[in-house]
């Protein structure tokens, strides 16, 4: 497509809540995997999850979607989304 914006974001989310890691992480992978997108697992713990995240912002925006309403194991209680830069090619 003509004039379509094609660049990719990369993104750090970081996940507080009260999460289940040994099963919200496959499920993050999976649903990353459904939108195209390939998470970096940074850190996993019972109250915390950081993933990096490249990709257009869209799919990015509805991977943050995704992830805060997650499997009903775990309880996104709020995601903070830092940019670690703002064009890749």
């Amino acid at each position: 497509m003509v004039g379509q914006d094609t660049s990719h974001l990369l993104e750090r989310f970081t996940i507080v809540g009260d999460l289940e890691a040994a099963c919200f992480v496959p499920w993050i992978r999976r649903h990353a995997a459904k939108l195209g997108l390939s998470p970096t697992i940074a850190y996993t713990s019972s109250r915390r999850i950081e993933i990096e995240v490249a990709g257009p912002e869209e799919l990015i925006d509805m991977m943050e979607m995704g992830c805060s309403l997650g499997p009903i194991e775990v309880w996104v209680e709020r995601i903070v989304r830092t940019a670690i830069s703002g064009e890749r090619t």
